[in-house]
């Protein structure tokens, strides 16, 4: 299945049934957006492990490394599983955790991508740092929400050269693991614009994780409230963070499902 959320593109691919888990090749042939289908991160379905988890789900980067996190595919394959199954509310498996998952009408969907993790060794960070100051030039945040987030507060996130500036940081000596970046500034009261470059994949036009992330940093600067609504190149969502963990809001997309060809999967293989 191709899906997306406010233009974060995904290609699914349901394994509950039998069907085989791709592949390094297979999962590079799929992102590349011109011989492939294309998608910032690729989502697998399994069965869940017990009753009460509706299925367990793992991510891959265009790159074919694996990411704990990805906050709009998890939207994506909620909204997908409640239509399949007629529920409201669901709960999916990921490395994150178990999130809780529900229809908050108007066509849009919320989920809970847990506590965020903001002690450097949770990040996780190369060494011992203030997450809140890290020091590195223009005075970042870190943020954990499973996956590692390095948070810009600037004036104007269109004068950031992106494709030089998200590199050079999610390579960061800092991040281990390397990191999401985001460049983001205040707009509004509890509003915010941002924009994203995702280790692993590049710029896109949204990221459910690092939205949640972003929302976390600002709130934790004080700079807004910890429910914000955040605008991105792709669209708006909308985060709460919360006792219970942070909860994200937004719409999603679901494109086509389709089925690969013998001979693409053989030319992969």
């Amino acid at each position: 299945m191709k899906m997306h959320g406010l233009g974060n593109d995904f290609v699914v691919i349901d394994c509950r049934h039998g069907l085989p888990v791709p592949q390094a090749a297979l999962i590079a042939g799929l992102a590349d957006r011109h011989r492939g289908v294309g998608f910032d991160q690729l989502a697998v379905i399994h069965p869940g492990a017990r009753p009460g988890i509706a299925a367990r789900l793992v991510f891959y980067n265009a790159d074919g490394s694996l990411s704990a996190a990805c906050g709009n595919a998890t939207r994506c394959i909620a909204r997908h599983l409640m239509q399949e199954t007629g529920a409201s509310e669901l709960v999916l498996e990921t490395e994150r955790g178990e999130l809780p998952c529900r229809d908050a009408d108007g066509g849009l969907t919320s989920v809970n991508m847990g506590a965020p993790l903001t002690d450097w060794d949770a990040v996780p960070l190369a060494q011992d740092t203030d997450t809140l100051h890290l020091p590195i030039a223009g005075d970042p945040v870190a943020t954990g929400m499973g996956n590692p987030h390095c948070t810009f507060f600037v004036d104007d996130v269109t004068a950031v050269d992106l494709p030089r500036f998200g590199p050079e940081h999610e390579h960061h000596p800092l991040f281990p693991e390397r990191t999401n970046v985001q460049v983001a500034q205040v707009t509004g009261p509890d509003r915010l614009r941002m924009r994203v470059w995702e280790r692993g994949t590049g710029i896109t036009l949204a990221s459910g994780s690092s939205s949640c992330a972003t929302a976390v940093a600002a709130a934790r600067r004080g700079l807004t409230g910890r429910a914000v609504t955040i605008d991105l190149d792709g669209g708006t969502i909308h985060i709460d963070w919360r006792e219970d963990g942070v909860w994200m809001t937004g719409p999603t997309a679901h494109v086509f499902s389709a089925t690969l060809t013998p001979e693409f999967v053989k030319a992969l293989s």
